[in-house]
Order: C-alpha cells, then structure tokens, then sequence
C-alpha cells in the first residue's frame, strides 16, 4: 500500500524554561536556562546539586482536581501537554471517529517517587498499608493511559519505553501508524519526571550526571569541558494527522513529518557505539524516507546529551551520515537550556525542529564556548541562527543502544 502523508497540527509542552509551548518557545530564543539547585529533596549528601526542574506547575490548572490525584507528576505532564496540543489543532473528538484518534507516548522511567513512598510505607508500617493505587500511578504506560482517557481518544493507545529515546520513538511509531492506515489523528510525545532521590543517585553512581555547581556551564554539549548531563523534567506531546483529514477539517498545517529512522547499536548497555554507525543509519534511513539528500537538510538537533560519549560518537555519526555535507549543517542541543528530560527528551525536541522550521529560528547551543578537537562542526555557539529552513532533523539515543532519528519538512500542497 502507498503510505499516507502525515502533518503536524498541534504542539503541546511543560518544560523547565516554560510550562506551554508559547512560554518554552520564548525562553528558547531568548537562550534562558532552566537548570538550577534541586528543590524536591534534600541534597546535602549528594553531589549532584542541580537539575532542571518544571516551576510552578499546578496540575488542577489543567485536569480535574480528583484526575490529578490519581496520577504521578509524569502523567500530570503527559495530560496538561497533551491538552494544549489538542486545543492548539481545533480539534473536538465528539466530530471524530473515537477508535481512529490514538495515544503513542512514553515515559523511560514512570515514577520512581511513588516506588521510594510506598517502600518507606513498607518499612514503617507494614505491607498492608501500601497505597491500593500504587501500581497504576507507578507504571509508565499511565502517561498514555491518561491522555486517552482525558481526551476521549479510543484508538491505538501505547507507550514506547526507549530509555532517553522513548518521545523520538513514539512520535515516529505514530507517524507509521498513520501513515499505514491505523488511525487519522495520534497524540504522540514523550513525558518524564524523576527528580527524586533514587532517580538522581542513580544516574549519579553510572557517573553520568554533571557535578558542575555553575549552572550556566552544567550542561555545556559539545564543549571540551562537559562532564555529564543535567538532569531535566517535563512533557512535549504533538498531534500528527493524516494530511487529507487535516484538510477537511480546515487544521492548521505546522509541518510535515517526512522520514524516520529507528536502529539497534548491539554494543553497549550505557554508551553509543564509538563509530557513530547504528545513529549515522537512523539518520540514513530518515533521510532515505524522506528522498532527501543530506544537503538537503539544514538543522540537526542533535541529542547532545553534555556527556563526553555522546557528543563525541554523534559527531562521527553525523559525519558518517552526512558525509561532506556535515560541516554545512547547523547543529545544535536544546539540552543546554533545559537539561535532558530523558524519555520527554524526543518530544519537546521534535517541538523545538517544528517551530524552528516555522519561524527560521535555530537556537545557540547555550552555554558552550569552546569544542574539542574531535567535536569540529557547527554546533551554533555564541549565538542563534537566523535563516530559511526547509528540513529539520532531530536525533534521540538512549541507554540500551536505541538510536532514533525523526525529519520534518516545510508543508507544501
């Protein structure tokens, strides 16, 4: 069967520089960080001091009071994104067919909050005396479970969980999903909230974590002094639809998603392959989708993690993907301002390509000055690029050796 064109007509996000897409979208170009010392736990043992936390998010703002109780931080963002980006298409479920509008969104963790109450509750008092609700608020696929009982959606309802790809991934298996004639219209993203005492440990003793206490040189990609990530919170959901039920209805267009790419490193549980080879294929393949040459494609957002690993074998990747053409392609990492939101990560990226690709607008990598002999292309450093652009590419790798790679272009009839 032919494959279906598929649009983006929604945008929704809760980010630590912005708590909608507007707010994200104006602290992006105007390169405010959103890291800072931790506020939910204390830290004194720790010696990580900063993430980036979500500010002033009130979940009732967003959802019935008695909904929001029932759901951890994660979900809460899942709904409060999936809800803006639902409104922002003009879309009413009551005019669709419930069973052809879907729910692919992700979460790498779930709550590790609601783990570390209901193991003290164990310990205190017993057994018996564990939340009854415990499981539900706990597990991952609750963010999509959510979205599609707050917007009514009844079609194809999943949760793709590719650690720090798990937003990139859905959005793309979404794509597909349209594309092959499974649904018209998919909520589609990825959420995460585990800034929490085990969630920081953890990643702390993996010794992936920044100890930088500077939080303008915390998460620094690419530059020869980075140390690790920063780590982040928040939500980014988008509605894709199939092109010809946008029309009918009148939506309003944002872009196009034009390829996707979606590999295996086979190596290493925590780090990339040093080659660069299974992300230079994901980017291949997204490329090879979209009939697109690499020079074709003008902005890259990278995963960019502030990790010596990453950055360093996602340059070789993008070389390898992009051959000559590399050191023409504006690369940047919106990990500088807002940290990595781990499986959110994807989805307020895939964000952050759409509007860049609508407004012309690529964002500096902030807070990187200078790179490392290996890291040589432009990474857009010292300032923002403003210039045309018809393709947009944005990259995901999470632990495990998922490699993700999604490519948007500027809609045309």
């Amino acid at each position: 069967m032919r494959k279906r064109r598929v649009v983006v007509t929604g945008l929704g996000a809760v980010t630590p520089i912005g708590n909608n897409v507007a707010d994200f979208w104006s602290g992006v170009k105007e390169g405010k960080v959103g890291i800072g010392p931790i506020t939910k736990f204390d830290t004194t043992d720790y010696k990580v001091k900063n993430a980036a936390e979500v500010k002033g998010f009130v979940a009732k703002e967003f959802m019935d009071f008695k909904a929001a109780k029932r759901m951890e931080p994660f979900s809460q963002y899942a709904v409060a994104a999936a809800k803006e980006a639902y409104a922002d298409a003009g879309l009413d479920i009551e005019k669709e067919d419930a069973f052809r509008a879907g729910v692919i969104i992700g979460s790498g963790i779930g709550s590790l909050q609601e783990v570390e109450k209901s193991y003290a509750r164990i310990l205190e008092k017993g057994p018996n005396k564990v939340n009854p609700l415990m499981v539900p608020l706990m597990i991952s696929n609750m963010a999509a479970g959510n979205v599609s009982i707050q917007l009514g959606f009844r079609g194809k309802c999943t949760n793709v969980v590719t650690a720090c790809a798990s937003g990139t991934n859905c959005i793309g298996d979404a794509f597909r999903a349209i594309q092959y004639g499974d649904a018209e219209i998919m909520a589609a993203g990825g959420t995460e909230s585990c800034i929490c005492p085990t969630g920081v440990a953890g990643f702390t003793a993996l010794t992936a974590l920044s100890q930088t206490e500077d939080p303008m040189r915390a998460s620094i990609p690419f530059d020869k002094e980075r140390n690790g990530f920063v780590i982040g919170e928040g939500a980014g959901v988008v509605i894709l639809e199939e092109l010809e039920h946008a029309k009918a209805r009148g939506a309003r267009i944002y872009a196009e998603v034009a390829g996707y790419g979606s590999t295996g490193d086979a190596y290493h549980i925590t780090s990339p392959a040093e080659d660069g080879s299974g992300a230079a294929k994901a980017m291949e393949l997204a490329m090879e989708e979209a009939g697109v040459e690499p020079g074709d494609v003008e902005y890259i957002n990278a995963h960019g993690t502030s990790t010596h690993h990453n950055d360093l074998f996602e340059t070789r990747a993008i070389k390898a993907a992009f051959g000559e053409a590399a050191k023409n392609v504006i690369i940047n990492s919106t990990k500088s301002m807002i940290g990595h939101l781990l499986g959110a990560a994807g989805g307020v990226e895939f964000i952050t390509c759409v509007k860049s690709l609508e407004e012309g607008f690529i964002h500096q990598t902030v807070g990187t000055k200078e790179t490392d002999a290996e890291c040589d292309l432009n990474y857009a450093i010292g300032a923002p690029v403003e210039k045309e652009i018809s393709y947009a590419m944005s990259n995901s790798l999470g632990f495990g050796g998922h490699n993700a790679t999604l490519l948007i272009k500027k809609y045309m009839e």
